[in-house]
């Protein structure tokens, strides 16, 4: 796992204890007391479900940023695969992303 991931799930969840560590896609993830995903680790990256528009386009301007897709062929519209070069903006879209 990247220092940038493991930084940002500590964080995060010494901010939000109630989150818990879980797996999707077969690669770590942070889930919110209900146990929906609000965002996970792929390869060296991020990515946050960001459901407000505005903080998905924000993230979307980064460059490097896609819509997140899987393997399957089809982005996941409200899911921002952010590069690791923009780690330092990490812990404001997992708290954008618990907010949606």
């Amino acid at each position: 796992m990247g220092t940038d991931w493991d930084a940002l799930v500590e964080t995060v969840t010494g901010k939000h204890p109630e989150l818990k560590l879980g797996q999707m896609f077969g690669t770590p993830c942070v889930k919110r007391e209900s146990g929906k995903v609000a965002f996970c680790f792929w390869q060296d990256d991020a990515v946050f479900k960001l459901v407000d528009e505005s903080a998905r386009e924000r993230a979307l301007a980064l460059e490097g940023a896609t819509l997140f897709d899987p393997g399957m062929g089809r982005a996941m519209k409200e899911w921002v695969l952010v590069p690791a070069t923009h780690a330092a903006q990490w812990p404001e879209l997992a708290e954008r992303a618990l907010a949606g």
